[in-house]
């Protein structure tokens, strides 16, 4: 009975790996299930951790996370090669500020991740069963984006907080996820917080993922993913009136180094805009 088992077994493997060989879609699907799957079961169990260690939420539970989600790129043959962690080595608070690709974002973040740091995430990703219990307990500054005055409201409490707890806070300008291997043109929520704290801005780069992966085509295979911390941009001494000229500034940098470090030419860049409701 034991061997009847395990040859079933065998063949359902021999099988999907054939799907696998033979069909992107499969390949996409099959690796894209196991990817959730992977987050939701480790999530949990770092949950418990956090609990155990930490009591509760708290942004120390990140070093706990980081060493977990770090684990996962030997799963799916990603390699990342990272330049100018020395950058993050700034007194006091910050603002980091990277480009959003997809849901794999979540390895990269981690790969680089300095201690003492939060991220500002969608509202929606607290009901992402323990993935957003996991977030919770990370310390995730939650905001409703269909909610101007909450926005608001949440990224000024943001501020005070990061200057008082000297924390640095994680954001995607972006706004959203972006797989074309570009930028889409920045939304000045995270400028509006630097300029308010007047703390520093630290841009962080990852080359773009559509060599490896591409939902429009079903491709996901292994890969390398550059990134690259670039020099803290000062923000002491601006006012509200400089935001827009600090986030093209940002934008202009990021978007060349996203080409270079992706292997593209330099290109046109399109208008920033956005509004502090647009985060």
């Amino acid at each position: 009975m034991e061997l009847g088992w395990l040859l079933w077994g065998t063949a359902v493997l021999l099988l999907l790996h054939v799907l696998m060989e033979l069909s992107p879609t499969v390949n996409f699907a099959l690796r894209i299930g196991f990817y959730c799957v992977l987050c939701l079961v480790c999530s949990a169990l770092a949950a418990v951790a956090c609990l155990l260690v930490n009591g509760g939420r708290t942004v120390k539970n990140m070093r706990i996370i980081r060493a977990v989600v770090r684990t996962f790129k030997y799963f799916f043959g990603l390699r990342f090669e990272v330049k100018g962690l020395e950058n993050f080595k700034v007194e006091g608070p910050a603002i980091i500020v990277s480009n959003h690709q997809s849901v794999l974002d979540m390895m990269g973040l981690m790969e680089v991740l300095p201690d003492n740091c939060v991220q500002v995430g969608k509202k929606e990703l607290m009901y992402m069963g323990s993935v957003g219990l996991i977030i919770y307990l990370g310390g995730v500054i939650f905001i409703n984006r269909k909610s101007t005055s909450s926005a608001k409201m949440v990224m000024s409490e943001v501020a005070k907080t990061m200057v008082a707890e000297n924390v640095k806070v994680w954001v995607y300008p972006e706004g959203t996820r972006n797989c074309t291997g570009d930028l889409l043109p920045f939304k000045k929520g995270a400028f509006h917080l630097a300029i308010q704290a007047q703390v520093p801005v630290i841009p962080v780069v990852y080359s773009s993922f559509t060599s490896f992966y591409n939902p429009k085509t079903k491709l996901f295979t292994s890969g390398k993913i550059k990134v690259e911390v670039l020099p803290p941009i000062e923000t002491k001494g601006l006012t509200p009136d400089d935001v827009t000229d600090l986030t093209d500034r940002c934008f202009s940098t990021m978007r060349e180094t996203l080409f270079r470090l992706s292997g593209r030419p330099s290109q046109g860049a399109p208008l920033c805009f956005g509004v502090m409701d647009q985060l």
